[in-house]
């Protein structure tokens, strides 16, 4: 038989061990709330005075932080500037995904309409685009951590993976010839940036002469037409 003593020695051991569990889990939430804080304030002073105005005394004083306590959570401007652009990247990559798996259409028709889902998306969130800005200049906001780079290439490739994907289901329904998807995929892929990028530039959307979501489209499907078979559904 339990002496009684010991069973209370046991139940304030659990009361003790449960209370420790809480205060992780009150600690764990108290840091994501901070993170959530520190990348809501960031994104609002880096999209209002871009990544070389941005101060982040403000952005410190917006989330209601230590500069000190930002610091803790991102090792640098630069870093907070990538997270705060990379933060939505899991969810465009999904919303590619539920495009890409539309049944009801053929793989080369899916292509098209991930390219259509592509332009409307970055228009819609042109702030996010700045993500191409900040991975191909770090000469001027300084090199990147490593971590930061591998999670905007994983990204990437991510969505790099999902068009290969339905690239090689167009081969391999007859609309396409065969070729090397993931190097298709990315030349749709940086054909698509450079167009988009050039709506920025007055002088570059003068040059085009056509609107943007025209053009856009025109230089996908060329590509396409480039690869397809003569019993091909592109465009029907």
């Amino acid at each position: 038989m339990m002496n009684p003593q010991s069973e209370r020695g046991e139940e304030v051991a659990g009361l003790e061990s449960a209370s420790n569990q809480q205060e992780k889990v009150t600690r764990a939430e108290k840091k994501a709330q901070s993170r959530r804080r520190i990348l809501e304030a960031a994104r609002d002073v880096f999209f209002r005075d871009g990544f070389m105005a941005a101060n982040l005394d403000e952005v410190a004083e917006k989330a209601a932080v230590a500069k000190g306590t930002l610091y803790r959570y991102f090792e640098s401007k630069a870093d907070l500037y990538v997270a705060v652009l990379a933060h939505n990247g899991d969810v465009f990559t999904q919303r590619m995904k539920e495009v890409a798996s539309d049944g009801s259409q053929s793989a080369i028709v899916q292509v098209e309409s991930i390219s259509r889902f592509y332009l409307d998306y970055w228009v819609r969130h042109p702030e996010y685009f700045q993500i191409f800005w900040a991975i191909d200049n770090q000469s001027v906001i300084g090199d990147l951590p490593g971590e930061v780079v591998a999670e905007v290439a994983r990204l990437w490739k991510e969505s790099l993976g999902v068009l290969s994907a339905v690239l090689s289901s167009a081969i391999r329904q007859g609309d396409l010839n065969e070729c090397d998807t993931w190097e298709v995929a990315n030349i749709l892929w940086t054909t698509a940036n450079g167009l988009i990028q050039s709506d920025s530039i007055q002088a570059r959307r003068e040059l085009r002469g056509q609107p943007l979501e025209d053009v856009f489209h025109d230089a996908i499907r060329l590509i396409l037409q480039g690869l397809a078979t003569p019993s091909s559904r592109l465009g029907t």
